[in-house]
């Protein structure tokens, strides 16, 4: 990722509050030197998640054909899944998205909209929106309607 990708991300996860921890973790994706076909890198990239990935909670994966959320309706599932005690996963796909399987598999589908967003780009958005959202839920002045 660019210095510009950890920089801003970083800057997010110092501002979020001590009860609301939020961590990046990344799962390097397939190397794309040879030509082997698009499928086959997006399928060792979900045996990967599926290795990283926590046993229980909430998997949301990001998809530009995901449904779309206000803040206000993403802070709603936030709280939601900590008044269940729930940990939420949002997954970011590589270059070539996420495995159909994979995103298939009973996840959430959220889009950040419905532009194609470089996957730096969209985890800068979801960090500030995750924030965003529980500045909302703690009536911190940080978001404006």
């Amino acid at each position: 990722m660019p210095d510009w990708v950890k920089t801003a991300c970083d800057d997010y996860l110092k501002r979020m509050p001590r009860d609301w921890p939020l961590a990046l973790h990344e799962v390097k994706p397939a190397p794309r030197t040879d030509s082997r076909p698009v499928d086959r890198l997006l399928d060792e990239e979900r045996v990967r998640l599926l290795e990283r990935m926590p046993p229980a909670g909430i998997v949301i994966t990001l998809d530009e054909r995901g449904s779309l959320w206000t803040t206000r309706e993403l802070a709603g599932r936030l709280d939601q899944a900590r008044q269940e005690a729930q940990d939420l996963t949002f997954i970011i796909g590589g270059p070539d998205g996420l495995h159909a399987d994979f995103k298939a598999a009973g996840r959430i589908q959220f889009g950040l909209s419905r532009l194609t967003l470089p996957h730096a780009l969209a985890r800068v958005l979801l960090c500030e929106q995750v924030y965003r959202a529980v500045s909302l839920l703690n009536n911190h002045p940080y978001h404006r309607d």
